[in-house]
C-alpha cells in the first residue's frame, strides 16, 4: 500500500474514531452528568468563541463553557493558521458524519449530486451570516444562544429520547434532519453552507501559508481532483488552492493519479499528505495534552469543596433534585417550593427530567424566574 493511500485511510479512520469517542461521550453526559463527563458544547471549540466577551468582561465562563473550551478553541485558531480548515477535514465528528452520509449518497444515487452554480454560490455566504448572528447573541445574552438551534447539539442528546430532543430543540432537530438529507444528495452539506466555525476557520486560514499546488505541466486535466473535492472546488482549473472553502481534506492529492501534479505546500516546502496529517494531530493534541499537564484543560466543573454551595441560576439539568438541593444548601422541602416541584416526583428525578413526571414543568423557565429575582 502506498503511502498516499495509508494518508487516505488514516484520515477515515481519525473521522470515524472521533465520530464514536465524542458519541459515546455524549450518552455518558446524559447518563452520568456533566459532574463527570463534560457536554458537547464543552467539547465543541466554537463555544470558546462564544464564551470569549464574557471572559474579557468578567472573567469568567459562559454555561456549560469551561477552561478547556476555551484553550481548545485558541489551540484550533492555531491550527487553522498553520494548516487552514484542517481541523474541519480531518477531526470535527460532525464534519465526518455528513462525509459518510455523503458516501452512502454516492452508493445510492450511483453520481455525485452538485447544487446549480448560482445557488451555490449565495448558499456559502450562509456560514458567516450564522457566525456573526451567533456571536453578536451569544455576546449580548452571555448564553449559548444557539443552543436550541444547534444541530450537533440535537444529535449528541439524542440518547435522551426523541420527545426530549424536540422539546428542548425542536428546530435544531430540524436542522439536522435538513443536514442529514441534505449530506446524502450534498457533500458536506452543513459544512459548506451553515457551519458558523467552518466560517472562521475558513477566514483565520487566509492567513495560512499551506496550500494545494498544481503543477500545469504535470496534470493531464482527469479531472478526478474535481470529482472527489466535497467542497466543489475548481482543483482542475487553479494553480493553488487558498480558498476559505478548502477543509485540507486530501482527497484531491490523495486521488490524483499523475505524481507531482497535485501537492501540498508550506512556505515552499512540499510535504507529503501523511505527514500533514501526522502534524496536525501532533499540534492539536500535543498542545492539548501540554495544556492539561499544566491545568488549563477543565471540561467539566470544579468539585465544590466542604462549606462551598452554588446559587439557584447555576443548578444543572444533570443534578437530581437531591443533589441540588445539597449544592444549593437547600432543606430538600425549601429546594422543592422553590423550585415549584410537586411533591410526587422523587427526589432522585434529574432536574432536567421532571417534566416527564409532571406534564408542563419547564425547569429552565423555573430557574429563569428565579434568577431574576
Amino acid at each position: 500500500m502506498t503511502k498516499t493511500k495509508i494518508a487516505m485511510y488514516l484520515r477515515w479512520g481519525l473521522l470515524a474514531l472521533f465520530v464514536v469517542l465524542v458519541s459515546i461521550a455524549a450518552y455518558l453526559h446524559q447518563v452520568l452528568g456533566g459532574a463527570k463527563v463534560p457536554s458537547i458544547h464543552a467539547l465543541c471549540p466554537f463555544g470558546g468563541l462564544e464564551s470569549l466577551y464574557q471572559v474579557f468582561t468578567t472573567g469568567t465562563f459562559i454555561s456549560k463553557i469551561f477552561t478547556g473550551t476555551m484553550t481548545l478553541f485558541v489551540i484550533t485558531l492555531m491550527v487553522a493558521i498553520l494548516f487552514r480548515r484542517s481541523f474541519c477535514g480531518f477531526i470535527c465528528p460532525f464534519g465526518a458524519i455528513q462525509e459518510f452520509l455523503g458516501k452512502l449518497g454516492h452508493m445510492i444515487f450511483k453520481r455525485k449530486l452538485i447544487m446549480p452554480t448560482t445557488i451555490d454560490k449565495a448558499l456559502r455566504y450562509l456560514k458567516y451570516v450564522v457566525l456573526i448572528v451567533t456571536v453578536y447573541y451569544a455576546w449580548k445574552t452571555a448564553g449559548l444562544w444557539m443552543a436550541p438551534y444547534d444541530p450537533w447539539s440535537a444529535y449528541a442528546h439524542l440518547g435522551e429520547g426523541f420527545d426530549s430532543v424536540w422539546k428542548e430543540s425542536a428546530v435544531g432537530l430540524i436542522i439536522l434532519m435538513i443536514t442529514v438529507l441534505g449530506s446524502l444528495t450534498y457533500d458536506r452539506f452543513f459544512c459548506k453552507y451553515l457551519c458558523p466555525m467552518g466560517g472562521l476557520y475558513g477566514i483565520v486560514g487566509k492567513i495560512s501559508p499551506f496550500k494545494v499546488v498544481r503543477n500545469q505541466n504535470v496534470c493531464i486535466d482527469c479531472g478526478i481532483c474535481n470529482k472527489g473535492c466535497p467542497m466543489n472546488i475548481d482543483v482542475q482549473h487553479s494553480l493553488k488552492i487558498t480558498t476559505a472553502e478548502c477543509l485540507n481534506c486530501q482527497t484531491c492529492v490523495t486521488n490524483c493519479p499523475k505524481a507531482g501534479a497535485l501537492d501540498h505546500q508550506i512556505g515552499g516546502k512540499i510535504m507529503k499528505p501523511l505527514t500533514v496529517i501526522v502534524l496536525v494531530i501532533v499540534v492539536l493534541f500535543g498542545t492539548i495534552a501540554f495544556s492539561q499537564a499544566v491545568g488549563i484543560y477543565g471540561l467539566t466543573p470544579t468539585p465544590l469543596k466542604t462549606g462551598e454551595s452554588i446559587n439557584y441560576e447555576e443548578v444543572k439539568g444533570y443534578m437530581s433534585i437531591k443533589e441540588a438541593a445539597a449544592s444549593t444548601s437547600t432543606d430538600l422541602k425549601v429546594f422543592y417550593a422553590k423550585f415549584k416541584i410537586p411533591e410526587n416526583v422523587s427526589e432522585e428525578t434529574k432536574m432536567k427530567e421532571i417534566f416527564k413526571v409532571s406534564e408542563g414543568y419547564d425547569f429552565d423557565q423555573i430557574k429563569e424566574s428565579l434568577e431574576t429575582r
